[in-house]
C-alpha cells in the first residue's frame, strides 16, 4: 500500500472515531472525498508544514466545509496540527471546528454555507497572477455546491479570465442533504456543461488513487483554462451499511456498531 493509500485509509478511520465522539453528522461528506484529500496532501499541494503562511504556497479551498474533519486528519498526518487535536473534535474545549477554520494551520479559509468556497478560490487566483506567482489554486466542492449560483458566476469569471492557475475538483457523490441529486437539481452532464463554459473537464473515479494522481498531476489540461475535475465518489465510502445513503449525510456510526467499523476499515480495500 502507497503512502496516499494509507492517509486515505486513516482519514476515513479519524473521521469514524471524530464524528462518533462528537456525535456529530457529515461523516458520509467525509469517507466519499478521502482519496481525494490524501492525493492532494501527500502529492499535489507546495506546502510546509513548518511554514504554513508561505507566500508562494498552494492554495486549497474545502468548499464542502461540514466534511471538515477528513481534511484535519490530513493536517494532522502531514504535521501541520498536533494529532491530539483530533480527540476534541467540535468539542468546547477543542481547537477543531465542526466546519472548516481559517483558525486551523494549513487552513485557507472558513467554509460552511455552500457556494462560497470557488468564488473565493478564483480570487486567490488572480492574486496569484497578478503577484506573478507560480502557486495553484484547487478547490473542492460538493454535489450541493454546485446548485449555487454564486458557483456558475464564479465558473463563468474564471474561464472569461483564463484561469489556467485554478482547479476546481467535484467530489461528485450524487447525494446531497435532503436526497439525490438527480431529484433536486440534475447536473448532468457535468464534463459537458463545464467545457461549454469554458473550462476543460475530465470524469474520473474518485476512489482511483491511480486515476487520482494522474488527474491532478497533469494540470493544467488547457493553458488558457481553468480545469475541472469531475470525481465520482461513493458516499460514506467504506462503511457498507451506510454507503450511498441520503441518512449518511447527517449521521455519524454509533458506539455499538464503532469497534467493529473501525476493525473493518484498518484492513478493508476500498
Amino acid at each position: 500500500m502507497g503512502n496516499a493509500e494509507q492517509i486515505a485509509r486513516q482519514i476515513r478511520i479519524d473521521s469514524v472515531r471524530m464524528t462518533n465522539a462528537a456525535h456529530s453528522g457529515h461523516v458520509g461528506s467525509m469517507l466519499s472525498m478521502a482519496e481525494i484529500v490524501a492525493v492532494l496532501y501527500d502529492e499535489i499541494l507546495r506546502v510546509d508544514p513548518k511554514n504554513p503562511e508561505w507566500e508562494d504556497r498552494d492554495r486549497f479551498i474545502l468548499s464542502k466545509g461540514h466534511a471538515a474533519a477528513g481534511v484535519y486528519s490530513a493536517l494532522a498526518q502531514k504535521g501541520f496540527i498536533p494529532r491530539e487535536w483530533l480527540s476534541k473534535y467540535y468539542c468546547d474545549d477543542g481547537k477543531l471546528m465542526g466546519h472548516i477554520s481559517h483558525k486551523v494551520p494549513g487552513v485557507e479559509f472558513s467554509t460552511g454555507s455552500l457556494g462560497h468556497g470557488l468564488p473565493v478560490a478564483v480570487g486567490m487566483a488572480i492574486a496569484a497572477r497578478y503577484a506573478k506567482s507560480d502557486r495553484r489554486v484547487f478547490c473542492l466542492a460538493s454535489d450541493g455546491d454546485m446548485n449555487e449560483g454564486s458557483t456558475w458566476e464564479a465558473i463563468m469569471f474564471a474561464a472569461q479570465e483564463h484561469l489556467s492557475n485554478l482547479t476546481l475538483i467535484v467530489d461528485y457523490n450524487r447525494i446531497q442533504a435532503l436526497g439525490f441529486s438527480k431529484d433536486i437539481e440534475n447536473l448532468e452532464p457535468l464534463d459537458a456543461r463545464m467545457e461549454l463554459f469554458g473550462w476543460s473537464a475530465k470524469v474520473i473515479d474518485g476512489h482511483n488513487i491511480d486515476e487520482v494522481r494522474e488527474a491532478l498531476s497533469t494540470v493544467p489540461y488547457a493553458a488558457d483554462k481553468p480545469t475541472v475535475i469531475i470525481a465520482k465518489t461513493v458516499k460514506c465510502r467504506g462503511v457498507d451499511y451506510l454507503e450511498n445513503t441520503v441518512e449518511s449525510h447527517y449521521r455519524f456510526v454509533p458506539d455499538e456498531k464503532l469497534d467493529a467499523i473501525i476493525s473493518e476499515l484498518e484492513v478493508k480495500k476500498i
